[in-house]
């Protein structure tokens, strides 16, 4: 009898301290929370693995539903096939947005599983930007890499004018100051340096795009995350 009152004791325990982490991440880390249960944040399924505010006209959720799926082959086209299968999660107004613990930015990749677009995110660049945050690191399989090459990389896959040149060296004129090791490398790093200085997303795509292109071009780069997930160093890309 005394064992199984303390098994109960220490169950109850549990299931108390359960609910107080999950209290703390539902008001700490509401993206955290959103991403994993979309419908507690009163967001409904639109499709497999895309959740948006409910009651948008149907215009408006044939937008969500093109813009994912134009920025899902974007990605699927780089990489030549998908590792990841993140959710997306779409809001069309402001209110949804710092609900489900949106910032200021058009979109986030959160916990490198998930994508969150903002209003302002609704759009091919911005998703499949995010969408490369995420299917890169499911390749790299735990693997690191500077922040830089990452943010680099969604820059090139998702074809972003701002900050590429629409065709051959695809480096902007004003994107070739800094060498790699002068780029930020972590991600604390790159938010604070690249929140003073958006020109730090073409110097970072510059690298990436002219090492892809010395290297081999698309393939080259799906060769060195294969590496990299098998335990291989990150190269030297300077020059």
């Amino acid at each position: 009898m005394i064992r199984r009152k303390r098994w109960w004791i220490a169950g109850a325990v549990i299931a108390v301290l359960l609910t107080a982490a999950a209290a703390v991440t539902v008001i700490a880390f509401p993206s955290v929370a959103a991403v994993t249960c979309p419908g507690c944040y009163g967001l409904e399924r639109l499709q497999p693995g895309v959740y948006a505010e409910p009651g948008l006209p149907q215009a408006r959720r044939r937008q969500v539903s093109e813009v994912v799926e134009q920025a899902n082959k974007r990605v699927r086209d780089f990489f030549g096939g998908r590792v990841g299968s993140p959710d997306v999660l779409v809001c069309l107004s402001d209110d949804c947005y710092r609900r489900i613990g949106g910032g200021r930015e058009r979109g986030i990749a959160v916990l490198n599983r998930s994508v969150m677009l903002s209003p302002r995110g609704v759009d091919p660049v911005i998703a499949s930007h995010e969408l490369t945050h995420v299917e890169l690191h499911a390749r790299l399989d735990g693997a690191e890499v500077p922040q830089w090459f990452d943010e680099g990389l969604a820059v090139l896959v998702s074809d972003d004018p701002r900050y590429l040149a629409p065709a051959g060296d695809r480096c902007l004129p004003d994107s070739r100051r800094s060498p790699p090791a002068a780029l930020p490398v972590t991600l604390d790093d790159w938010l604070r340096a690249a929140s003073a200085d958006p020109r730090l997303y073409a110097e970072a795509a510059c690298q990436v795009s002219r090492w892809a292109e010395k290297n081999g071009g698309n393939q080259a780069v799906r060769t060195l995350v294969e590496r990299l997930s098998a335990g291989q160093p990150f190269p030297d890309m300077q020059g």
